[in-house]
């Protein structure tokens, strides 16, 4: 199964009409955050794969679009905000938002409101475990844990407690947004037997589950 993960640029390369052409065998999108609806959706539609995607900071509702639609979500898009999906034998999990830096503002979390947040996923987790052996294969957030990929202002800070999860659950894949990098090649990070990678502005891999949906063989 081919992945194309993106997050908070849209990039010319992939909306276009030409995307198909290079992109048709992917099978799912999964979107990490700070993306126009509009955005997804055309990846949806364009390549024909399912997304499944969190929001980001910026991710607010509604949208318009220049032909007069009004977004409130992406349209045959899967939220992914505290769920564990069995997606073609892949679990993943998702949690949007950012570090609260602004009172009130939605998809934004002290740390606090995160780790409530994922209390909340816990037992959900468990469930999988039970049910297939292993809780997660992938976990895709919108922010980076702390002192992971992430900057020293408050807005760009990661969660700790992001942290104590992939100790705990120990997904082979974490997959995030928010930083911005400048660079050739994605952010990579190993943190213990998960691998984190920063997808801005997109990423391409593949996933492959066994027969038995024991396990998960990424290639990254």
């Amino acid at each position: 199964m081919k992945i194309l993960a993106v997050s908070d640029l849209v990039v010319p390369y992939l909306y276009n009409s030409d995307v198909r052409q290079s992109y048709g065998d992917v099978d799912i999108v999964l979107g990490c955050g700070d993306l126009p609806f509009y955005y997804l959706e055309f990846l949806q539609s364009a390549i024909d794969a399912q997304v499944y995607y969190v929001r980001g900071n910026h991710d607010q509702a509604p949208q318009f679009t220049s032909d007069g639609r009004v977004l409130r979500d992406v349209q045959g898009g899967i939220d992914l905000h505290g769920r564990v999906l069995n997606i073609n034998g892949m679990l993943v999990a998702g949690l949007e938002g950012s570090m609260r830096y602004r009172p009130n503002a939605p998809h934004m979390y002290t740390e606090t409101e995160m780790r409530r947040q994922i209390y909340r996923l816990l037992p959900l987790l468990a469930l999988k475990r039970v049910r297939y052996g292993r809780p997660l294969d992938i976990f895709v957030a919108h922010s980076p844990p702390k002192d992971i990929h992430d900057q020293n202002d408050l807005a760009h800070t990661g969660f700790k407690v992001f942290l104590t999860l992939l100790k705990l659950i120990e997904p082979k894949l974490m997959l995030h947004g928010h930083v911005h990098l400048y660079q050739d090649k994605n952010q990579r990070s190993q943190f213990g037997n998960t691998t984190i990678i920063n997808v801005y502005p997109y990423y391409l891999f593949e996933a492959h589950p066994d027969k038995k949906n024991q396990t998960v063989d990424l290639l990254l």
